[in-house]
């Protein structure tokens, strides 16, 4: 028997923590510690210990499907006939009748080549990705005040803050070796701030836990901001030196409706925990860091709501110093990193500018074409739904990889609309999932496990994908597959790649912020972007001396009033609903859930409601009920439990058997066209006997 052990960086969180998967006579057979970790240090949550299993089951996709049009059925076939099927249809369409979707959970060399294919061989300017439906208000939100969308500090920094002040991050659950980081910080006496409307794993260890409702995120900083403006707290020379718009700021938050008192009721939360938090910001400044996901980004103002965090910090001065700063805490493993490499329908890679025409003419030199999709944002996803589901004349093909937007995406009747609508659907992944059903050809990709490649974390630390074993049957590398179709279209000249490494040197060669990185510096502990030079350590701290990324070099502060979510609760539906993630599954289920320890672990959906609730509903725990909101309703059991808010409900978003987002809202953030996952309005009833 032969046994290896093979170091990469897990599939799953923005954490990136790194693990040896287990190697038996070439099967992974398991996962082992890996001590030198720079981010978990050798320890892992249940997802990186049992997460594998998917790897190795017998249902992957291992040859290329084509859905017979007379039966509906899928038959298997070769390589040749698929890409033959894909390159007649895709040459039907004009550019702005294709879309494309790419994953974060693929890694960069596979973002980069889908975006490149998308605008070099399609043509078309319509390709994102699912940071859309997490972390893409944190993109736009810190690049509008900062200049860099990035988190401006390491993890290692959250275990040397003083105060730690977590809003709309359960990151316990999902985010467990980052929770470590602020664990190590309590242990020294940090104070820890929790803003949730749940009781979570998290802040059940907070010193304070501040139960806000969903949606008054804003209300509260505001509240923040204005107290730490009258009590004459702000930092003055780095407001000064560093900022713009400081006048303009001070007048919004400084009205009357954001007083303690004010605030208190608008959030649903005991004036005196506002105060609290207070003194402990001003105790701690210039050692507190800021922590959010996507409780935060979620929303219809969740770019307003990533700016408003900013603002504190830099009122505070808690910019560019150890112990400090925003910190995202990215919903998937290469959420960063997809934005970095261009996935998205308003830059190309190294977020140089669609609507720039230089830019453009940079691009397609570089690619040594004659032009690039520019001048014109292209569609984000919900657009790209939306279009499909409403005008499906305009909107006719999509070429998918490694996403479920019928489980992922808001309003899953009317995704379902969508898909059936689509004339042309090509999905790559490595499983049928509940989209692939409605796909003209099916594609077998690969996993982490499987490829060589790197992928990006939250902290910006660039780490590698090791291959371990070979993917089942047919499976190929999904540049790899990219670069067929292209071969197949006559556009192969502009894919040279024979390695995954060829795609990563391409890619750096125009991305300033990875110029630096080789695989070979990747040996080690990975590298932290910005790194502009081969001789470059790498950048823990962002934004040190000044915001290099603003004209002027300084921040941008503005007026951001509180607004109310896109929908309220009223007397039809008048409870407030929320979603998140459980510590043992990560989003669609698609991979956790053909783990069998996982899946044993949580192996449903239920729906969490306070007890309070519970009684005015007659409602008992583990009841099964329907949820309802004015989009549809799903069948789902109770958890009845002090934990929650009152007047606030909880369900995660895992399970195909009990989709929370067949209720949720696709309202979405006007900036970051981001849907409103995190709040929307419903009602509950006992299902008939």
């Amino acid at each position: 028997m032969e046994i290896k052990y093979v170091t990469t960086t897990c599939p799953y969180c923005g954490a990136g923590c790194t693990f040896n998967l287990v190697v038996k006579d070439g099967k992974i057979s398991g996962v082992q510690p890996c001590q030198r970790g720079p981010v978990n240090e050798g320890k892992l949550c249940p997802k990186g210990i049992f997460g594998w299993e998917f790897i190795v089951s017998e249902d992957r996709l291992k040859t290329p499907l084509i859905k017979d049009k007379a039966t509906g059925e899928f038959k298997p076939a070769t390589w040749d006939e698929a890409l033959a099927v894909i390159a007649e249809n895709f040459k039907k369409y004009s550019p702005e009748e294709i879309a494309v979707i790419t994953s974060a959970r693929c890694c960069n060399e596979d973002n980069y080549a889908m975006q490149k294919f998308a605008r070099v061989v399609l043509k078309t300017p319509n390709v994102d990705h699912c940071a859309r439906l997490c972390h893409a208000p944190t993109v736009a939100g810190l690049n509008m005040v900062f200049g860099s969308g990035a988190s401006t500090n390491s993890f290692n920094d959250l275990a040397i803050a003083d105060c730690v002040f977590i809003i709309g991050s359960n990151n316990f659950e999902a985010h467990p070796l980052a929770g470590r980081r602020i664990m190590q910080a309590k242990e020294k006496g940090a104070h820890i701030i929790v803003c949730d409307p749940r009781v979570t794993p998290t802040a059940k260890q907070a010193h304070l836990h501040i139960q806000h409702f969903p949606g008054t995120d804003i209300q509260l900083l505001n509240c923040l901001m204005k107290q730490i403006i009258e009590r004459g707290w702000v930092d003055e020379e780095f407001v000064k030196n560093r900022t713009n718009g400081y006048e303009e700021l001070k007048a919004c938050v400084t009205q009357d409706k954001y007083s303690i008192e004010n605030t208190s009721a608008v959030c649903g939360v005991p004036a005196e925990k506002i105060e609290q938090a207070l003194e402990w910001l001003h105790e701690c400044q210039h050692k507190t860091a800021f922590v959010h996901c996507l409780g935060i980004t979620q929303h219809t103002v969740g770019v307003d709501n990533v700016r408003s965090i900013a603002f504190v910090q830099t009122l505070l001065g808690n910019i560019g110093k150890p112990g400090c700063g925003v910190n995202a805490l990215r919903g998937q493993n290469n959420v960063q990193g997809s934005c970095d490499m261009g996935a998205l329908p308003n830059v190309y890679a190294g977020y140089l500018k669609v609507t720039d025409p230089e830019a453009a003419k940079k691009v397609a030199a570089y690619w040594g074409v004659d032009e690039v999709p520019n001048g014109k944002l292209g569609l984000h996803i919900p657009e790209m739904l939306e279009t499909f589901e409403e005008h499906p004349d305009k909107l006719k093909c999509l070429y998918l990889m490694g996403e479920n937007p019928v489980m992922s995406d808001p309003n899953s009747k009317g995704v379902e609309k969508a898909m059936e609508n689509c004339e042309f659907l090509v999905v790559q992944d490595i499983f049928e999932t509940e989209t692939t059903k409605y796909a003209d050809v099916v594609l077998p990709g690969s996993c982490y496990a499987e490829e060589d490649g790197t992928q990006t974390n939250a902290e910006r630390r660039v780490q590698r994908f090791r291959k371990a074993a070979d993917a089942p049957g047919e499976s190929k590398l999904d540049w790899e597959i990219m670069k067929m179709i292209a071969e197949k279209m006559g556009y192969g000249q502009y894919f040279p790649w024979e390695t995954t490494e060829d795609v990563f040197n391409e890619m750096r060669g125009i991305t300033p912020q990875y110029a630096g990185i080789t695989y070979a510096k990747l040996e080690g502990d990975g590298i932290q972007w910005p790194c502009p030079t081969e001789d470059h350590p790498g950048t823990p701290i962002l934004h040190i001396d000044k915001f290099a990324g603003m004209p002027d070099g300084k921040a941008k502060l503005e007026a951001i009033e509180h607004r109310a979510p896109a929908e309220v609760i009223d007397n039809d539906y008048p409870i407030w609903l929320t979603t998140g993630a459980t510590i043992w599954h990560w989003p669609s289920g698609s991979m956790t859930r053909r783990c069998e320890q996982l899946d044993r672990d949580a192996p449903t959906a239920w729906l969490e409601m306070n007890p309070a609730d519970a009684a005015k509903y007659n409602i008992a725990d583990g009841e099964k009920v329907i949820l309802y909101s004015r989009r549809g309703e799903v069948a789902v059991n109770t958890r009845v439990t002090p934990l929650i808010k009152e007047g606030v409900f909880f369900m995660p978003f895992h399970f195909t058997e009990a989709r929370a987002n067949l209720v949720t809202n696709t309202a979405y953030d006007p900036v970051s066209r981001t849907p409103e996952f995190k709040v929307c309005a419903v009602n509950v009833k006992k299902m008939e006997a």
